[in-house]
């Protein structure tokens, strides 16, 4: 049983999480208002979430190769991220949307990420104690709500979008200052050295290969549809809202699609994974949001119930697998390497989402709506057969206590 500091310690850091993770998609929550008040292109949309992306990459990178999560107390490090990035998503509200200024805020609440969410997982293993899959999936889940959240914000009749951005601001500045509070688990220990000359690691190693494409595979998906899922429901809802008002709906079935339903799978899939082993989840995480993605656009227009159930589904399921991506490759990886590894899955994964985000406009453009998502299945179903031949691999044993 869990003591009562480690559970005090790890709903502290979740909400720390949720609260800082709200700067993500919170300039891509008010797309619609933006929209309709600057007519902003395809292109323009796209960029505020592959902006944030790119950022997180770039900063995930520094801080690896500065060490800074471990040359830094990693409380004040989340704290002082949180605090650049709440001031970076303050000044989108005296910047013209679509401008160079505003994607170079949300680049700088990109970098500012790589200091709240990898170091917040760091903490969260401190406290792991043959729960890794569970903890990690805790916090997955709390990235997940904090992404839907500015949803939920957004969802208040008449509410202008400059709130949304100043509330996700003043959410993210707070959780910064909360960090301070959060106590290090017993296995709290500075991370072994980056090393760069053992990326070619992650794809040399046949498991650590597997596991990576898998990852890469669930990655292909996964912000593509959180980016452009919102409008996906506001365009269906336009065309039938069963008599709701469709703006209302559309945000707080995006909410309840990506944070809500998100986050039971988190927990889900790290509870399952902790009992029935890792290869087992992500392959049933993907091949679920793979037909997903395949069937969503035949609801397009159709009665909101059944798209809001089958989105519902296809929120659970594509994050349900995201943590046991990280875990697989924390417990096949050699110890001294494992901080780069993850640094490597992590920055391969973020990089191959701008392709999907910016090609969602092609797929809808050229496609419609009822198939603009159907080329994202491509990625769980690639995956799948990655993890099927890491399931079949000796080292496989490795992984969530022998279950594979």
């Amino acid at each position: 049983m869990a003591s009562p500091q480690k559970v005090r310690a790890i709903a502290l850091l979740a909400l720390c999480v949720v609260m800082a993770l709200a700067l993500w998609f919170s300039a891509t929550a008010v797309i619609p208002a933006l929209q309709a008040e600057y007519e902003l292109s395809s292109v323009q949309i796209s960029l505020f979430t592959s902006m944030v992306q790119a950022g997180f990459v770039l900063g995930t990178l520094t801080s690896a190769f500065l060490g800074l999560a471990d040359r830094l107390d990693p409380r004040r490090f989340f704290m002082g991220s949180a605090l650049v990035a709440a001031a970076a998503n303050t000044a989108l509200l005296w910047l013209e949307p679509g401008s160079i200024p505003v994607y170079a805020a949300r680049f700088v609440i990109g970098m500012c990420m790589a200091g709240v969410y990898p170091v917040g997982m760091k903490m969260a293993s401190s406290w792991a104690d043959r729960d890794l899959g569970l903890l990690v999936a805790i916090l997955v889940g709390a990235l997940t709500v904090g992404s839907g959240s500015p949803h939920l914000i957004n969802a208040f009749g008449g509410v202008d979008w400059r709130f949304t951005i100043a509330a996700a601001s003043v959410a993210a500045a707070a959780s910064g200052l909360l960090a301070l509070l959060i106590p290090l688990g017993p296995k709290w220990a500075p991370a072994a050295r980056f090393s760069p000359g053992s990326f070619a690691e992650a794809f040399r190693n046949p498991a650590l290969r597997l596991a990576n494409l898998g990852y890469l595979g669930h990655m292909w998906e996964l912000y593509a549809m959180w980016a452009w899922i919102g409008l996906f429901l506001a365009a269906s809802f336009q065309v039938n809202a069963a008599g709701y008002d469709p703006t209302a709906l559309a945000r707080i079935a995006t909410f309840l699609v990506v944070g809500a339903c998100g986050a039971i799978g988190c927990l889900a899939g790290g509870w399952l994974s902790d009992r029935h082993g890792r290869t087992a989840v992500t392959i049933g995480a993907m091949a679920i949001s793979g037909l997903c993605a395949l069937l969503v656009g035949s609801l397009f227009g159709a009665s909101p119930t059944l798209l809001i159930a089958l989105c519902g589904l296809w929120g659970a399921a594509v994050i349900a697998d995201s943590a046991q991506f990280s875990a697989s490759v924390a417990e096949l990886s050699p110890p001294q390497i494992v901080g780069t590894m993850l640094t490597v899955q992590t920055c391969a994964g973020f990089l191959l989402t701008l392709i999907t985000i910016h090609l969602m406009p092609i797929f809808i453009e050229d496609l419609g709506w009822n198939l603009a998502f159907a080329p994202l299945a491509i990625g769980p179903f690639l995956g799948i057969v990655a993890m099927a031949r890491l399931k079949r691999r000796p080292e496989a044993a490795k992984l969530a206590g022998g279950r594979g």
